[in-house]
């Protein structure tokens, strides 16, 4: 089994920072749940789920005109959760990995050895503030409200770990502090080669997760007109610098911010 920390929690709460903070200073593998979202719902088509089959069958416009229920029930929240502990099950034993993703539940992680399993859970004042920075529409906006409710009710009633976020709280250290016995044991990777790797492969995830999203039937837009937020893959451990690149130019090469290393970002 994958030597593994979790960490879950609603849209918005900061996760993705913190694992990306975490996964550059000890050199960890980085599992983000949300670059696997197209190959899990082609798992779920696959296996005939009847929420799957409804989202891709029904236009954006009507996807997302749909009562809270069902847009909770499309999103496969629970089954996702599962997924991803089995996408974890596959993953290389070392080094050890932060997997992160709102679909990552106490249910999914309860039957799976890992070194540490955490939430983060937001006040509702950051939730609100979050959710109103992304500028969403009513049928997104109303799914990611149920999400954060359901979230915190599952991580309650299951009494797993949880840090409550506040607005402009900075909680990597928090979490670091609560992860120092996994953190330290690793492994991780040692080598500025080593870690550079760990950042392509996580890139080269953001990669086909655009890709994979501008090839499903119903999508808007062309993949060459997507411009996504990749980690500089310098291999300094503390590094926080990410580059916008189009997607389709995304290079083979070393991908780093203007003057790290040596390199330049193109």
């Amino acid at each position: 089994m994958t030597a593994v920390v979790w960490l879950g929690g609603p849209p918005g709460v900061g996760k993705s920072t913190v694992a990306e903070r975490l996964a550059r200073r000890h050199g960890l593998r980085r599992y983000h749940a949300d670059t696997r979202t197209w190959a899990h719902r082609d798992r779920a088509l696959a296996a005939g789920w009847r929420a799957a089959l409804r989202f891709e069958t029904l236009s954006p416009k009507e996807r997302w005109a749909a009562p809270v229920p069902d847009l909770l029930a499309m999103s496969l929240h629970h089954e996702r959760g599962r997924m991803v502990a089995d996408d974890v099950r596959a993953l290389p034993a070392a080094p050890l990995t932060v997997a992160e993703g709102t679909v990552i539940t106490p249910e999914s992680v309860r039957a799976l050895p890992g070194r540490a399993a955490l939430w983060l859970l937001p006040t509702p004042e950051l939730l609100e503030k979050r959710l109103a920075e992304r500028e969403l529409r009513a049928g997104p906006l109303a799914l990611y409200r149920r999400l954060a409710d359901v979230i915190e009710d599952e991580v309650r009633m299951s009494g797993a770990p949880f840090l409550t976020v506040d607005v402009d709280t900075d909680v990597t250290e928090e979490v670091a502090a609560r992860w120092a016995g996994p953190l330290a044991a690793g492994p991780g990777a040692t080598s500025r080669a080593e870690r550079r790797a760990l950042l392509r492969e996580a890139n080269e995830a953001v990669v086909a997760q655009y890709t994979a999203f501008f090839a499903r039937p119903w999508s808007r837009g062309d993949v060459g007109d997507a411009v996504a937020p990749f980690s500089c893959e310098c291999g300094d451990t503390g590094c926080t610098a990410r580059v916008e690149c189009p997607v389709t130019a995304f290079p083979a090469a070393p991908f780093v911010a203007q003057g790290h290393d040596g390199f330049s970002a193109s």
